[in-house]
């Protein structure tokens, strides 16, 4: 069962990794320019705003609204066991959207714009789905392990996709290809990956997480189980009401979702960052992605090594001081160096796994049993491609300055806010307070 867990992770990185993290970013905006007035502005439902902010403004557009789609959809696969279902049925429908991305060209931003926000949408319910199913999968002094092994393969797969669309896009002469149409095939080559390799986790995962494997075949057992989905709504409230029993739990979630806002927006920013204010072309590009995603493949096993022996929240807290000081050096980068470059995405990489994956097997223990797929659904608000606060404030700043530079410095705030925060969360008593075993080591 945890290979099926493990290969939905290699199936949904190719859309954090080509589409979010590489080719959108600086394609979208390239058409977004197409489209722009003399001033360079665009008029997105009558709003009048620069280019160069379309991307980050879209993001954090698809992340509100996913918001209400997550809660909402994790009450239900709570309530119904069909966490399976629901879980696949999101990663076709991102998927699709995603091979749409296809027809995006010439001036056509809004459609490109619609699709990102469908994409992602889809793509943030159906992580949060997967990640209720983490408690069931190993035991409290495993989950460290078996969360990194997952994002190590994750890493893994949208690495793989990626050298192959290196190789498409460097040779796109010799296929007879422009570099737009390269581009396009790189984006719909992402949700095509998305939709073969979701067949495994449909056959290998049971239809309800968060329980132990011996159980899963005993069907529904939350409470409310077998009554009407639409009590739903009904049932969400009650979870919101009911998370405020848990102040500990709410403490950790206010730190993650501070910090990994920063993680996210530097990661989902990071190509617009180096085309626009680097100089760097989309070859440079895509190779320092690529850099990112192997280096993060041992950085998310090393910090999981070193989380075994000191504790996750310590190990954390390490690797948001590694943050701080990475987001500093991209903010001095001189431009048109891609060695530099290059350089900073292996330090991005080392610390990106580990945190991920560490914050993600740390938060599972503080959640009351029966209700993972809900409480994931809060959390996946600022995880891999989710975050909106970070897109923001780095489009804002860059509204405001014209300066990439000065919009991927204002992202210092995330970290430090996150940091300090997540120091005060007692993890032991926040995991007794839910009623879970403790790990020995935290």
């Amino acid at each position: 069962m945890q290979f099926g867990w493990y290969v939905n992770d290699w199936a949904n990185a190719a859309f954090s990794a080509t589409v979010l993290t590489v080719f959108l970013g600086p394609y979208l905006t390239t058409v977004a320019k197409e489209a722009a007035d003399a001033a360079g502005n665009v008029h997105p439902l009558g709003l009048s705003i620069r280019a160069g902010s379309f991307f980050p403004y879209t993001v954090s557009f698809s992340v509100l609204l996913s918001v209400a789609v997550m809660l909402l959809t994790g009450t239900v696969a709570d309530r119904t066991g069909r966490h399976k279902e629901l879980m696949c049925g999101f990663a076709y429908v991102g998927s699709l959207a995603t091979m749409g991305m296809f027809l995006l060209d010439g001036d056509r931003y809004l459609l490109g714009g619609a699709l990102l926000v469908v994409a992602n949408i889809s793509y943030a319910t159906s992580v949060a789905l997967s990640y209720a199913y983490l408690p069931g999968l190993a035991s409290p002094d495993e989950r460290d392990k078996v969360s990194s092994t997952g994002w190590a393969y994750g890493y893994a797969g949208g690495g793989l996709l990626l050298i192959a669309n290196l190789v498409l896009f460097q040779g796109h002469d010799a296929f007879g290809l422009d570099s737009g149409t390269a581009v396009r095939i790189c984006l719909a080559s992402a949700g095509l990956w998305w939709a073969l390799f979701t067949v495994v986790p449909m056959l290998r995962l049971p239809s309800r997480a968060g329980v132990a494997p011996s159980r899963a075949a005993e069907g529904p057992t939350a409470p409310g189980d077998g009554e009407p989905a639409g009590g739903s709504l009904r049932e969400l409230a009650r979870t919101l009401r009911g998370m405020r029993k848990h102040p500990l739990t709410l403490l950790y979630l206010a730190a993650f979702l501070c910090y990994n806002d920063g993680i996210q927006t530097v990661v989902s920013q990071a190509s617009l960052y180096g085309s626009e204010e680097l100089g760097m072309d989309q070859t440079s590009l895509v190779t320092a992605v690529l850099l990112v995603q192997v280096v993060a493949i041992g950085g998310a096993l090393l910090l999981g090594r070193i989380a075994h022996r000191y504790g996750a929240k310590r190990t954390i807290l390490g690797s948001l001081v590694g943050w701080v000081v990475t987001v500093a050096l991209g903010y001095f980068m001189p431009a048109h160096q891609p060695a530099w470059f290059y350089a900073l995405a292996c330090m991005i990489g080392l610390v990106l796994g580990g945190s991920q994956a560490l914050s993600r097997s740390l938060f599972s223990h503080l959640i009351p049993p029966g209700r993972e797929a809900e409480y994931f659904s809060f959390y996946k608000v600022s995880d891999r491609g989710t975050s909106w606060m970070g897109p923001l404030v780095f489009g804002v700043a860059y509204q405001l300055t014209g300066s990439y530079r000065s919009a991927i410095i204002s992202l210092l705030v995330f970290f430090v806010i996150g940091f300090a925060v997540l120091l005060k969360v007692p993890v032991r008593r926040a995991i007794e307070a839910v009623g879970n075993p403790v790990p020995e080591r935290l």
